[in-house]
């Protein structure tokens, strides 16, 4: 796969499993996070920068890089993402609320903005948001981390039918819960929250899915690298879950 392929959140979790596939599969990777000690662990054969995606100043510079380094881009991977508050609608703070909208939605619409002029110029390209079975179903104490998903599928949406008479595709990946240190967090606070246990939790979740299984990072990676393929030459404007069929998400506690 010779692509140039760009993946904010790309030093640790899904996206530095995103990073290693494109890299196996012969595409030249681009990879940005906010998280600098992430960043020096990645091989030498990538490129990288540390920002934060929000920042539109830093992004914009990211892009006059990109654009001076490849003169393009194949793929944009917008994978950036945090959990949020986990609690009760009336006890989220609003200052909680709008970081996770902030980075999840903001996030996302800055990369796609400013990819979008180098993709229309080459009239190619795929444009890979990472959403979340929380953009598919409602998720009970996790108001602002559904809100934000559920519109990174109607940003994918719009991205699709507005960038398709250039060539460029969009398409959103939705995980299910992936095992990690990420998805511990995640029921450790779902855990407090409802006075059980996380054993209870975890259940819950593979109990909701018809395969009974969490997903991987692995299993993620494998969906965008399909995205981004010429195999998928004629996929847009799709909401793509990889979460062992979700059943019922909400933890059966």
């Amino acid at each position: 796969m010779d692509k140039r392929v760009l993946i904010t959140a790309g030093g640790s979790g899904i996206g530095r499993t995103m990073a290693e596939t494109f890299h196996k599969a012969g595409a030249h990777v681009w990879v940005v996070d906010v998280d600098a000690d992430a960043l020096a662990s990645c091989p030498p054969a990538w490129e990288r920068d540390q920002l934060d995606v929000c920042d539109e100043a830093a992004v914009e510079a990211l892009f006059a890089r990109i654009r001076a380094s490849w003169g393009g881009l194949d793929v944009l991977c917008a994978n950036a993402g945090i959990a949020g508050p986990t609690a009760a609608i009336e006890d989220i703070e609003v200052a909680d609320w709008r970081r996770c909208l902030t980075v999840n939605l903001e996030g996302a619409f800055l990369f796609a903005k400013h990819a979008t002029p180098l993709m229309k110029a080459q009239r190619s390209g795929a444009i890979i948001l990472t959403s979340s079975t929380a953009g598919i179903f409602g998720y009970p104490n996790r108001a602002p981390y559904s809100a934000s998903k559920w519109a990174i599928n109607g940003l994918m949406k719009t991205l699709a039918m507005e960038l398709g008479p250039y060539g460029v595709r969009a398409n959103s990946i939705c995980p299910g819960a992936v095992e990690g240190p990420r998805m511990e967090t995640v029921m450790a606070r779902e855990a407090a929250a409802k006075d059980t246990t996380r054993d209870a939790i975890y259940a819950g979740y593979t109990g909701g899915t018809s395969m009974r299984s969490f997903i991987t990072a692995e299993d993620v990676a494998a969906m965008a690298l399909f995205l981004a393929s010429d195999a998928a030459r004629l996929v847009s404007g799709q909401i793509i879950a990889v979460d062992g069929h979700t059943e019922n998400p909400d933890p059966k506690v």
